[in-house]
């Protein structure tokens, strides 16, 4: 009997799921305020538990919860699990994206909607007793661009209701596919700055995280027009608060609407908050009966699905790959992973159309859709997206309009085993191959049209040129300057005689400066310089932990 512990309170519909569900039994605790000590005792009884916001999984919560398998957030956020340490103990974390898509996205509207209208400020001075209409005049919406920064599930809801209201929405997102956005009607942008001058509104959709804290900024929000406004329904801390407050204060942002908060409850004193500009709601973007509802049967129907039948959905934090399974493919997805940790550096801001994957060789006897996982996971790493890894990253992929497809052949070639990608973008076809020399030694021996053996670990330094005398003695010499250690070189050219377009991949043993890239660069022979950063050699799968 699996034994499933609930925290928060759980929408009625959710616990049905559960209770019909033959072989589990239910921990109803929604009703309770448990202490920590009391909250590690039922987690310790549990196989699986649903969780709210109401509670901190914490390292010291979660360490050796020998029982425990399965977290499910019923909700997007898992701000409040710590994914590192669940990982570590080797417990799945699962989130409910789909559930309160909806919800978020009518709140963002409804902010801006109520923002346009001073509809707050109005309504409190008409219940106060006085009539004032020349206090609070509008803006209409139709009309009006909005930008939209992150096109996942809410930002592409939040768009296609914009478009309903007349209004031209442009967006930045670094995947989603040129074709999937002029399908939605949207004005796509790979460059945020770029995009910054363009809009009267600006609403932000990404999950919080290092790369997206303060993602809107001081010296963003310069780069916008005077009078633009700003919404904010997705993490605190992503709109810089203190720089809003003060491009409020200037004049040059007209109002912001913010309903999360880099520290919730935040203080009373806060500064946006006592802003007669800024509209604030207690983060209710998801707070409506349907969202409850709907993420309380998302989240039991993943946890049972789990539970039950062994099914993984939206997990945020790793793959649960048996010791055996990892033994035998290990080395494959580390391949998979560093293909396409290589490639989303490589292709830039380029808008990714699709992704071909070929397996020849040992590596089409394998499980070629958890390596093509990998890669996935590889690719999209760098993505305002969910946290990613090899069960979410093809769905990751899909929403953005990125197909990954597979071909596959027994023959061998040159090499035993060959895993190759080429990935159609905005700019064109690229294509990288890599093999598994021994049971371990991963190895690029295709970029682009050039065949080569190189390293695929650790700091690179590749540098496109022409194929002449000198260009290697000039760079071995500047890296030499700069005190920068080359462990491995490896090149490739099209023809067999010197003269024309070859690469050359440095693995080195340190960081050049910038300054070793520029002058790297200014050799006429030298055509672009690029630096890629790859995990060390060996160096454990960041989402794959054995059962």
């Amino acid at each position: 009997m699996h034994r499933v512990l609930i925290t928060d309170s759980l929408s009625p519909a959710g616990l049905k799921i559960l209770r019909e569900t033959p072989g589990i039994e239910i921990d109803d605790r929604g009703s309770q305020k448990m202490s920590a000590e009391q909250l590690r005792e039922a987690l310790s009884q549990a196989d699986g538990v649903i969780v709210r916001s109401g509670y901190k999984l914490t390292p010291d919560i979660l360490k050796d919860l020998k029982r425990l398998r399965a977290v499910v957030r019923a909700g997007v956020g898992v701000d409040n699990i710590d994914l590192p340490a669940a990982t570590r103990e080797g417990i799945v974390v699962m989130n409910t994206p789909a559930g309160n898509t909806i919800s978020t996205a009518e709140h963002t509207i409804a902010m801006m909607m109520a923002l346009s209208r001073n509809i707050a400020p109005a309504c409190a001075t008409l219940k106060g007793g006085k009539w004032d209409r020349k206090s609070y005049m509008g803006t209409q919406l139709a009309g009006k661009t909005l930008a939209v920064v992150g096109l996942g599930r809410i930002g592409l809801s939040v768009a296609r209701r914009a478009i309903g209201l007349e209004m031209k929405v442009v967006g930045y997102d670094p995947f989603l596919s040129q074709e999937r956005a002029a399908q939605e009607g949207i004005e796509l942008y790979r460059d945020l700055d770029e995009l910054l001058p363009k809009c009267d509104y600006l609403t932000v959709h990404t999950p919080m995280s290092p790369e997206t804290e303060g993602l809107i900024n001081a010296t963003r929000i310069s780069k916008m027009r005077k009078g633009v406004r700003i919404i904010n329904c997705a993490r605190g801390g992503i709109v810089d608060e203190n720089a809003l407050a003060d491009a409020i204060e200037a004049g040059h942002v007209a109002g912001a609407a913010v309903d999360v908060f880099s520290k919730e409850p935040p203080p009373t004193d806060h500064r946006l908050i006592n802003l007669p500009q800024v509209l604030v709601t207690p983060h209710l973007g998801a707070s409506t009966d349907e969202a409850q509802e709907l993420v309380a049967v998302e989240a039991a129907e993943i946890l049972s699905g789990f539970l039950t039948r062994n099914e993984v959905r939206h997990a945020v934090n790793m793959a649960p790959i048996s010791a055996a399974e990892m033994a035998e493919m290990g080395a494959y997805l580390d391949l998979g992973l560093r293909l396409g940790l290589l490639m989303s550096q490589l292709i830039k801001d380029s808008g990714v159309r699709s992704a071909k994957l070929q397996y020849r060789g040992e590596a089409a006897t394998k499980k070629t859709k958890l390596i093509s996982s990998a890669f996935a996971a590889g690719l999209m790493s760098s993505a305002f997206a969910e946290n990613v890894n090899v069960v979410n990253a093809e769905m990751l992929a899909r929403e953005r309009g990125i197909e990954i497809s597979e071909s596959l052949s027994n023959e061998t070639g040159d090499f035993s085993t060959l895993v190759s990608a080429t990935l159609v973008t905005d700019n064109g076809e690229i294509t990288a191959a890599g093999t598994i020399f021994g049971k371990q030694f991963l190895r690029l021996v295709k970029l682009e049209q050039f065949q080569l053996d190189a390293y695929l670990d650790g700091l690179l330094l590749l540098y496109r040129h022409i194929d002449k005398p000198g260009v290697i003695g000039y760079v071995g010499s500047v890296c030499g300057k700069h005190s920068v250690n080359i462990a491995h070189m490896a090149l490739g050219r099209i023809k067999s005689e010197p003269g024309g377009a070859s690469i050359a991949v440095l693995h080195l043993d340190n960081e050049p400066n910038p300054a070793a890239l520029a002058e790297v660069a200014q050799n006429d022979a030298v055509q672009e310089v690029q630096l890629i950063r790859l995990p060390s050699a060996g160096a454990p799968l960041p989402w794959a932990v054995c059962q």
